[in-house]
């Protein structure tokens, strides 16, 4: 029969200890955790932000060097200088690059949104009384709008321009509504809680209102050089349409790397359930 003291010199010396009260005569039970990863959580955006801007890079640079005739070619034949984000990737072999990049990257994208969505439910204590369920609402519609844009990306990335168009192009705009409309309910959301008490809230709120600014300004030129291309053929305006689409993905990158200023210290740990191990005495 195994005795007390040899017992706990098995245990961790950070292991509490409680005792049985049912059975407090002769034993007492012992909790312990068997194992846990542990990572930072900032390190973590970095990387998954990281992924989509490395991505293009790639895929412009590789199709411009090799693939210029396929990538400038437009719909009404006219001259062009800026590929589109759709035309680099959706050519082969860049198609699976940017794939495997998104496929990397949306993972870890749900996991932010979840956090995200908690941290908005954290600070419903700041906001009045009278506003409290109007908060909640948009806090719901935030997660949603989050999780189509995602789902929205998966199907832009892995329904290309050449395979199906039409299909791609219904895609892309659901994927450009939901991320205009969720940046603009984040920001009410933060305003709603009196976001910016602190510094890091600060610049975190100024930094997401100037890209959701800029976003929208790039739309609305992305919108005018689509029609321009579509209806009446100008040279250049699909140049035009490209050079906004890339600041509208630069900005909504932008937008979800600030999740970097507003959990600047957080880890994320993974671990086995508490385990519990009863010992007689002698």
């Amino acid at each position: 029969m195994t005795s007390l003291k040899e017992s706990r010199q098995d245990l961790p010396e950070s292991s509490p200890t409680y005792c049985n009260c049912q059975d407090a005569a002769n034993s007492h039970v012992y909790l312990q955790q068997r194992s846990y990863v542990r990572f930072n959580f900032s390190q973590l955006c970095r990387f998954t932000v990281s992924l989509p801007l490395i991505g293009l890079v790639i895929c412009f640079v590789s199709a411009n060097i090799f693939q210029q005739n396929d990538i400038h070619e437009t719909h009404c034949r006219v001259y062009n200088v800026i590929p589109s984000i759709s035309a680099i990737t959706g050519i082969s072999p860049q198609r699976y690059i940017w794939r495997i990049v998104i496929a990397l990257h949306v993972g870890p994208r749900f996991l932010t949104s979840l956090v995200y969505h908690r941290f908005y439910l954290n600070q419903l204590s700041r906001v009045s009384q009278s506003n409290k369920k109007s908060y909640l609402f948009h806090v719901w519609l935030a997660l949603s709008l989050n999780l189509i844009e995602q789902a929205a990306l998966i199907g832009v990335t892995y329904v290309s321009n050449r395979e199906n168009y039409p299909i791609h192009e219904k895609i892309f705009c659901v994927f450009m509504v939901s991320s205009q409309v969720h940046m603009l309910i984040v920001l009410k959301l933060l305003k709603m809680a009196d976001f910016g008490r602190e510094q890091s809230e600060q610049r975190s709120y100024f930094f997401k209102r100037c890209l959701f600014y800029l976003s929208l300004l790039c739309t609305c030129g992305l919108l005018v050089f689509f029609v321009k291309h579509r209806v009446y053929c100008h040279d250049m305006a699909f140049s035009w349409f490209s050079f906004f689409e890339y600041w509208i993905a630069a900005t909504n990158m932008g937008f979800h790397a600030t999740i970097i200023i507003d959990f600047p210290d957080e880890d994320i740990i993974v671990g086995s359930n508490w385990k519990s191990s009863k010992t007689k005495i002698k």
